[in-house]
């Protein structure tokens, strides 16, 4: 009886230790919890596990207090939004690389394809002159309701509208509603706004007959009508209320060009040619793009023209060794433009200027009325950070650290850089 009676001693002791025991647990379980949601972190980023990794470390460089106030000798009527420069930002971008779905084009998905750093996503554009609102989407979206876009070009534009695509997700999911056979050009229906964003291939915006497979070898010279507008986009122009129209990279390929149904040179093509150069032909091409799209009888809605994005290869070309290894941005004064660069850029603002000043009147420069150009060459000259490199390719270090792999130093990451566009488009619409 005795020993029975120490037992139950023993038991009621072991269970008092265990409550207190407990109960310091909870009370440092309920500690640190407070202290982790105390913490600032950035968005969190799906990995290719499908599990999610919270990114703690804010940006090397820290914001200055008033680096978002606009100095106070700037009149705000003059803001330029195209000038400016990239500030870091904790926050990060405003949608993850698992956050959409299936809309970002697999050789833009630089997370999932194991990109290892992560600072390019902790930085945003400020103009010089004031301020830029972040992208909202809730509000691009009751603006839109009833409206159509369609972006229309190459594949940058392709770039362009899955970072629109994924933006918007995050009120509302697209139901793509077409494609055509090669999937270059798909519709998105947003049901609850009844939305309409297309993506239109048409990388010359000039009609062309084009011998490429889909890893962009060529079996013939690309055949161009410089005179002769492509009738994929041009046919939509009178349904659309907003349109982003853009070209540039594909006019640096061997093409054969003719005028008025015949053959009137080339560039860079073998057969004995007079050699016109790619300027000739992007020139020819423009002001005809240009003065279609300034007429307003060929529109329904507001056309934007953006300039062409500057690539940052490096000790070669796309299929050459070309390289961008750069982890964060650069400053206007380290920015070194291409000279291919600065001539398409060129000739793409001097036939939108003329014929806005021809159509209209006005003076030209950024646009008049509903045509507006959107000049981004610059603002993404100082983001050689933010391509994919050799993360176009899934994990493509994981077998042989020390392979070689073809670097896409032309396209940008998703999320990335190219998803600023849109806080300057919203702002555009907004505020003219």
């Amino acid at each position: 009886m005795k020993l029975k009676l120490c037992s139950v001693s023993k038991i009621h002791k072991n269970v008092f230790l265990i409550k207190l025991f407990s109960a310091i647990l909870i009370t440092g379980f309920a500690f640190s919890l407070f202290n982790f949601h105390s913490i600032d972190f950035s968005p969190v980023f799906a990995s290719v596990t499908g599990k999610f990794e919270a990114r703690f470390t804010p940006p090397k460089v820290l914001v200055p207090e008033n680096e978002d106030l606009i100095p106070q000798d700037i009149e705000v009527e003059k803001c330029n939004l195209f000038a400016g420069k990239w500030i870091p930002d904790s926050s990060g971008p405003i949608y993850t690389n698992n956050s959409c779905g299936n809309l970002i084009d697999g050789h833009q998905n630089c997370i999932t394809n194991g990109r290892p750093d992560l600072d390019f996503l902790y930085w945003k554009w400020k103009p010089h002159d004031c301020l830029l609102p972040r992208f909202d989407p809730r509000k691009f979206l009751q603006l839109m309701r009833n409206k159509s876009w369609a972006f229309i070009g190459d594949s940058i534009v392709r770039n362009h509208v899955e970072s629109l695509l994924c933006m918007l997700y995050m009120v509302e999911e697209p139901v793509e509603v077409y494609h055509d056979k090669e999937y270059k050009s798909k519709r998105w229906h947003f049901p609850i706004h009844n939305l309409t964003i297309s993506n239109v291939w048409s990388p010359f915006l000039v009609k062309a007959a084009i011998f490429e497979d889909s890893n962009g070898v060529s079996t013939a010279a690309v055949q161009l009508h410089l005179d002769k507008l492509d009738e994929t986009w041009t046919s939509l122009m009178p349904s659309l209320d907003y349109a982003i129209i853009s070209t540039g990279k594909w006019y640096l390929k061997t093409a054969v060009y003719h005028e008025n149904s015949k053959p009137v040179g080339c560039h860079n093509c073998p057969e004995k040619m007079k050699e016109l150069g790619f300027d000739y032909a992007y020139n020819a091409s423009l002001r005809n793009v240009m003065d279609f799209i300034a007429d307003e009888t060929n529109r329904k809605g507001t056309v934007f023209f953006r300039t062409s994005t500057p690539d940052h290869f490096q000790n070669g070309e796309w299929h050459n060794g070309g390289t961008c290894k750069q982890t964060e941005p650069v400053s206007d004064e380290e920015a070194e433009m291409k000279n291919v660069h600065k001539i398409l850029r060129d000739v793409e603002v001097s036939q939108f200027e003329r014929a806005v000043r021809e159509k209209t009147g006005e003076d030209g420069g950024g646009g008049g009325g509903n045509v507006k150009l959107l000049d981004f060459t610059g603002m993404l000259l100082t983001r050689p950070d933010g391509h994919p490199g050799a993360y176009r390719q899934f994990r493509p270090f994981d077998k042989d650290k020390n392979a070689k792999v073809q670097n896409d130093c032309l396209h940008w990451c998703l999320p990335g850089p190219i998803d600023y566009l849109n806080d300057v488009i919203l702002e555009t619409i907004v505020n003219g």
